[in-house]
């Protein structure tokens, strides 16, 4: 039986460069029953090494969602939790998400967590 509880988290993974982040985290999400996955620019994908490593959750890197900007990736969330992974401080990160997405307190919109990727 199919566990739906969790059909309105998307997990957004922004620029990323390894394609084996992309399949580790699509693992990772079907271990925790999550399957929507939005992909912004990602530089090398889809890929056999995301397939790989993916190791089982090849549904949720079928059905991820490429999308070319940020905003494209969160139309349509009522909340945004940024986890970027850059030189930013937690206040500046969170002061650019809100200066871009205004947050909607509608309960039916889905959620979003956006993770920008600074690999390398």
């Amino acid at each position: 039986m199919k566990n739906d509880k969790y059909n309105k988290i998307r997990i957004v993974m922004v620029n990323t460069t390894e394609p084996g982040n992309i399949g580790a985290a699509a693992r990772a999400m079907k271990n925790m029953a999550l399957t929507r996955l939005y992909l912004v620019n990602p530089s090398n994908y889809p890929s056999a090494t995301a397939t790989a490593r993916a190791s089982g959750a090849d549904d949720v890197l079928f059905n991820a969602k490429v999308c070319e900007t940020l905003e494209e990736a969160l139309d349509g969330v009522s909340l945004v939790i940024g986890a970027p992974i850059t030189k930013l401080t937690p206040s500046r990160a969170s002061s650019r998400v809100s200066q871009t997405f205004a947050l909607k307190s509608t309960s039916s919109a889905p959620l979003a967590l956006a993770v920008a990727v600074a690999e390398g």
